[in-house]
Formats: C-alpha cells, sequence, structure tokens
C-alpha cells in the first residue's frame, strides 16, 4: 500500500452546489410535501420489487424495468396520486436507487435502506426539464409561481444551474440546491507548505506553530439540548405540543451544526489559501469512534468533514493535498534528530528526546514530522515510504494516538 496520497490538480471545470434559504407560501410547501411523499413511496416501491425479484428469481431489476413499473403503477387506483406531481423527481429517485445498488455491488456501501419520513431527510431533485431559471427568479413544474429564494450569494456570470433539489430539513426549515457548470481559477501559487495535525484540545495544530483552538460547539450547545430534550420527553406522544417541542429540539442540532460547519468552512479556506502544500494524516474516524471515551468529542470536532473540505478546495484552487500513511510515527519521532521514541501515554502533552534532549509538543511536533514527510513526497514522489509503526510492533489499533480527552 502507498504510504501517501495526493491530490491537487489545475484551473479546471467543476460541478458547484450554490445553497439557498427559501420560504414558501402555503400552497407551494403543500405541493412541495406531496412531491416529497411521492418520491418516498416510488423510492420504497422500486426497492421492494428489486429485492423481491432477487429473493424470489435471482433477477437483477434495473432503472429501465423500473421506469416502467412506474408508469403501471400512476395507472392504479390506490396510486393514481403519482400522477398528481411532477414525474421528474419521480424518475431521480429512481436513478438514486440505481446508484444505491451500483455502490454495494461495489462494496462500497451496504445494502439500500427503506425511506422512513420521520429518519430520511425530504428532498425532490429537479433537471432542466422542470424548472425553470431567469433573472434570479426560480420556478418548478407543478408548482404554483416561483419561489421566494434569498440570493445570499451571486451564482457564476453566465451560468445556469443543470439541477435543482429542493429539501426541508427536520427544523423546518427550506432549501433549494443549484447544481452548476463552473471554471475555478486557481489561486497564485505560492511556496508555503504546513503540516496539519488534527486533535480535539487544538482542533488543528500546524507545522508553524499556531494552534487553532477547538470551538467545541456541540458542548457549548449541550446544556441548552438538554433542556430542550427533557422538554420533549414530558409531553404526550402524538400531541401537537410533542410536535412543537420536537422541531425546538431539531433547531438546537441544527444551530450546532450550522456554527460548527460554519468555523471549518473558513478554517479550511484561510489554510488552503495561504498554502501550495498541505499535509495531513490518514485518520481512520470510523475506528476512533469505537473508543466511547472519545466518540462524542471526535464527532464533534468533525475531522472526516474537515478533511473532506481540504480534499475539494485544493482541486479547486490548485493546491496539494498530501496524505500520510496513518502508521507513520509522528507523535514520537523525534522532529529534530529523528529518534523513534517509546510509545508514551495519551496524557504526556510534552516529552523530551532522550537522544538529543530537545522538549517537544506532542502536537506541534507530530505537525513537523507530518510536514517534512509531505516534502518528501514532493522531491522523489509519492512512492516514498516514511518510517512506519505497524500494529505488531506498537500493540496499538489503527487509531490516532494524539487523541486525548
Amino acid at each position: 500500500m502507498s504510504a501517501f496520497s495526493v491530490r491537487g490538480v489545475g484551473a479546471s471545470s467543476v460541478k458547484r452546489a450554490f445553497k439557498y434559504r427559501f420560504y414558501p407560501t402555503e400552497a407551494q410547501a403543500a405541493e412541495l410535501l406531496r412531491t416529497f411523499g411521492c418520491v418516498r413511496k416510488v423510492y420504497n416501491l422500486a426497492l421492494s420489487a428489486r429485492s423481491e425479484a432477487w429473493t424470489a428469481r435471482q433477477e437483477r431489476v434495473g432503472y429501465a424495468r423500473t421506469s416502467a413499473m412506474l408508469t403501471d403503477w400512476k395507472k392504479t387506483d390506490h396510486l393514481a396520486y403519482l400522477a398528481e406531481v411532477s414525474s421528474v423527481p419521480l424518475q431521480q429517485s429512481l436513478r438514486h436507487l440505481q446508484t444505491a445498488f451500483k455502490a454495494f455491488w461495489g462494496k462500497q456501501a451496504n445494502y439500500p435502506r427503506f425511506k422512513c419520513k420521520r429518519k430520511t431527510r425530504a428532498s425532490a431533485e429537479y433537471t432542466r426539464s422542470a424548472f425553470r431559471y431567469a433573472d434570479g427568479r426560480l420556478t418548478l413544474a407543478k408548482i404554483a409561481g416561483p419561489l421566494r429564494v434569498v440570493w445570499s450569494r451571486p451564482l457564476p456570470a453566465g451560468v445556469d444551474p443543470t439541477t435543482v433539489t429542493i429539501s426541508r430539513d427536520s427544523a423546518g426549515r427550506w432549501f433549494v440546491s443549484l447544481l452548476c457548470e463552473d471554471v475555478l481559477t486557481p489561486m497564485p501559487v505560492t511556496t508555503d507548505a504546513v503540516g496539519i495535525d488534527a486533535g480535539l484540545t487544538a482542533l488543528v495544530t500546524l507545522s508553524t506553530g499556531e494552534k487553532v483552538p477547538n470551538p467545541n460547539h456541540g458542548r457549548r450547545g449541550r446544556e441548552q439540548l438538554a433542556r430542550a430534550q427533557r422538554a420533549l420527553s414530558r409531553k404526550e406522544k402524538g400531541s401537537n405540543n410533542r410536535a412543537k417541542a420536537r422541531i425546538r429540539v431539531a433547531k438546537v442540532h441544527a444551530r450546532i451544526a450550522d456554527r460548527r460547519r460554519d468555523h471549518l468552512h473558513k478554517l479550511t479556506t484561510r489554510l488552503v489559501r495561504e498554502n501550495q502544500t498541505l499535509v495531513i494524516e490518514d485518520l481512520s474516524v470510523r475506528n476512533m469512534l469505537k473508543n466511547h471515551s472519545l466518540a462524542r468529542a471526535i464527532t464533534d470536532a468533525a475531522w472526516h468533514e474537515l478533511r473532506t473540505m481540504l480534499e475539494y478546495k485544493a482541486v479547486w484552487y490548485g493546491r496539494r493535498l498530501i496524505t500520510v500513511d496513518r502508521w507513520f510515527p509522528s507523535t514520537h519521532l523525534c522532529s529534530a534528530c529523528g529518534t523513534l521514541a517509546d510509545k508514551m501515554a495519551l496524557s504526556v502533552r510534552e516529552w523530551t528526546c532522550e537522544n538529543c534532549g530537545t522538549t517537544h509538543d506532542r502536537d506541534g511536533n507530530a505537525a513537523i514530522n507530518l510536514l517534512a514527510a509531505g516534502l518528501a513526497v514532493t522531491a522523489c514522489g509519492a512512492g516514498a515510504r516514511p518510517q512506519r509503526e505497524s500494529s505488531s510492533r506498537s500493540g496499538r489499533s489503527a487509531v490516532k494516538q494524539e487523541a486525548h480527552p
């Protein structure tokens, strides 16, 4: 297995989604909710038909067959209401199901699951034939009047949306996402490079010595969330008051998620803007979440989302993102003389090299070592393999050794 992966390209045409808040009228909201329900129904019917065909006859049913089934379903008495909404979102749900099966066959995802009204994000996707966009006015098929969209930022000049996705989150907020083909100009080339070590006390520690504090958005909103959840638990099931209390809980969750995402966007944009080469560690977040003492803190830090943002922004703006093998002993490798120290407890935040006597900050030393390993790729190519530490030698699982309460 290669010790590194490298991402980053020059100027290119990419697909970007621009998401906006909108406020539907009562009639528009009612029609969109009906569309959401029909999309969910068609997806579940097609999934059931495909599963039954395979179980009974070992027969694979593809998108073309389920599309023909949809036509037949609309002609029945109990499913005639499917013809009352736009057919495009229904066809798109069948395409999404086909994509889910391809991911399952490719062993990239689990078997597709049925959509639940309460647990599945309500959404509907419209292609070009089912919407009209002109002069900042967006109109959907079979929806009366244009949507009242809050255009918080302009779309790229001369670009027309190819796909429009309408969604409603658990807090009752409506969003529209417009997918556009955009040509991005790379940022000015710089010679700066930075190693990035993710943590919990400091969200990231840079090889420059800078530490970005962890905002702990989940911890800060935990008291308010607990009050909202206690109020929800006291409401009678099925009552209107319980529905209102559930929305209040959802709004607290949404506020925490929005703040976390906003902070990550600002941080990753700054790092990509200031550095030509960025080096991070290949963390196995899924395995790390099995540590129940740290799972909540790791989830709140959102390391996976941080890495995802760095990956696509590096591609967008012509930067180079290098991912170092998770077994590279960045924490206890002396960045001054290269001596590999013995394993140390997570509570040890500073340590002194027995060979050269240099005192290291644990996270800062890891960031410097990551940068050095990444620069080796720049000089020697992506086939370079740094000093590794196998699980048999260390006796540890593939988790981040820097994580600490």
